[in-house]
């Protein structure tokens, strides 16, 4: 297993985090002055910083013990190894290359926006899937789910996911030209510039109304993306923020 060693803490190294799963990391682990960034093998990072080498027992032993339950909403985020007593729904999560696992501000203000609007029956799309989270939280609320992403490596673990909570969900390689609608409800958990990019065709996934759910938004980038959703028949029905990052939720008109 290969890390890359960033100087200074989960804050200060909250704006690359969503990249680095992106690129392939498996997991982050704060140490004292310095953040670890664990990859299956070495690549190219545009990040500040310098790549480690540990065993895999290392990394495996240390990612079990620092994953903790996350609740989100209704929800609460688990490991298969871990015990829960609450009475949230459990998401249960086989950690792996894929972003996505509650632990992130971007995936846990999405789980929580699409928990609040998801009803039984719906047709909802997760657009860059990753691990499958949003999916599966919309498939067990009720929700006809169908999760796409561009990477090959990530459907078979989402798929997986899926299993291991018991739904029914459609995992499929594409984008959002590779789906067809119309959707009742779409979530997004990408980036700001994407977002801006998509804006003019994420109206073609709807009917006549639906909502849109975007995440993956760092403030300081928030007024590029709601420039180009309010030029593209969408109108803000909420927003949620915590830290840097913002989840902005939108109809379709």
């Amino acid at each position: 297993m290969h890390v890359f060693r960033l100087r200074g803490d989960f804050e200060t190294v909250d704006i690359y985090s969503a990249a680095l799963f992106d690129l392939g990391a498996r997991g982050l682990e704060e140490k004292p002055g310095e953040v670890w960034a664990y990859f299956p093998e070495r690549r190219e990072l545009p990040f500040p910083g310098e790549w480690l080498e540990l065993p895999d027992t290392d990394w495996l032993e240390a990612y079990k013990r620092d994953l903790k339950p996350v609740v989100a909403g209704p929800f609460v985020v688990l490991a298969p190894w871990h015990g829960w007593s609450g009475e949230e729904k459990r998401i249960l999560l086989e950690p792996g290359m894929a972003f996505g696992t509650g632990h992130h501000e971007t995936t846990r203000m999405a789980l929580e926006a699409l928990a609040e609007r998801v009803e039984p029956d719906m047709r909802v799309l997760d657009l860059g899937t990753g691990s499958g989270i949003l999916a599966i939280g919309a498939a067990m609320l009720g929700a006809q789910a169908v999760g796409v992403d561009i990477d090959p490596a990530v459907i078979p673990q989402a798929s997986e996911n899926a299993k291991l909570n018991q739904v029914k969900v459609s995992f499929d390689l594409g984008s959002l030209d590779d789906v067809e609608g119309p959707f009742d409800l779409v979530v997004a958990n990408l980036y700001a510039e994407l977002h801006a990019y998509f804006a003019p065709k994420y109206r073609g996934l709807f009917g006549i109304c639906g909502t849109l759910i975007l995440s993956g938004i760092l403030l300081e980038r928030e007024a590029l993306v709601r420039e180009a959703l309010e030029a593209s028949a969408f109108a803000l029905l909420a927003r949620r923020q915590e830290g840097e990052w913002v989840c902005l939720i939108y109809a379709a008109r």
